[in-house]
């Protein structure tokens, strides 16, 4: 191998390292007290992390969510194998997501018949508000989850979602951007989303109807990035909307307060 193509090699593979190193360690170690127990009484959020599983992203998302004040407790639940390499594994394993999201609900189940009318909340990033998606859908009839938000979500912007929809009682605030170009422009079209299709994902593009206007739901708010969200951590890109100062401003609203989370729904793109 020629020093230049080992050079090529090492950037490549640096990244992945850095994805081994931190997916290695504990959560509690990167973020402590990612879960509350004592707040169980309050409420439930769960936050999913993207197909890399559980790393400091994720904490960020859960100390953004502190910091806004949401009184649940907040539990990272990662869905993947916890094993890094197999990222693209974890993108496209229908069946195992299936069963993930089969385990999620039971958790959900097991909370909601433990705490009746206690709120429960799904955050997810990336893979993880696919996620979000899969575990609505497997609700059993009935049962509610309060609010949904997907950041960056890797899912086809032509998912039927009203399924999920159903599933919510205040409904699904779906951030996406355009500038996410390298992961959910292309990456996705190359690579495939959760949900198979080979198509810039709606954490990219929103979710979009046959003729290719954003879809407008009840209960679907569609939030596009804005520059201004470069004040709080989010400068369009994949990793941007996990900045804790981001999930502050305009994640912890939606799951603590209505007319907050209505003022942030006024910034949602109009439809074209």
């Amino acid at each position: 191998m020629t020093p230049t193509n080992a050079l090529r090699t090492l950037a490549w593979l640096a990244p992945l390292v850095a994805v081994i190193a931190t997916g290695c360690t504990p959560l509690r170690t990167l973020y402590p007290n990612a879960l509350w127990d004592d707040r169980l009484e309050r409420g439930y959020t769960l936050v999913f992390p993207g197909i890399e599983g559980a790393d400091p992203l994720n904490g960020n998302i859960a100390r953004g969510i502190d910091w806004a004040g949401v009184p649940t407790a907040i539990e990272v639940v990662d869905w993947t194998t916890g094993i890094p390499p197999l990222l693209l594994a974890h993108l496209r394993w229908d069946w195992r997501n299936e069963r993930q999201a089969a385990r999620i609900t039971q958790k959900i189940a097991a909370y909601q018949a433990e705490h009746p009318g206690k709120p429960v909340n799904l955050v997810g990033h990336s893979g993880g508000g696919a996620m979000c998606l899969l575990v609505l859908e497997q609700m059993p009839e009935g049962t509610q989850i309060d609010s949904v938000v997907l950041l960056a979500a890797a899912i086809s912007p032509r998912y039927e979602i009203e399924p999920a929809l159903a599933k919510t009682r205040r409904g699904i605030w779906n951030f996406y951007s355009p500038l996410d170009a390298t992961l959910l422009l292309a990456g996705t079209t190359i690579a495939g989303t959760v949900d198979g299709r080979h198509t810039p994902a709606a954490g990219a593009i929103g979710f979009r109807d046959d003729d290719r206007r954003l879809v407008v739901l009840p209960k679907l708010q569609q939030i596009a990035y804005t520059p201004e969200m470069a004040l709080r951590g989010h400068f369009g890109n994949h990793f941007g909307c996990c900045d804790p100062r981001f999930v502050q401003k305009y994640v912890g609203p939606v799951l603590s307060d209505q007319k907050a989370s209505e003022s942030i729904a006024g910034t949602a793109d109009v439809p074209r």
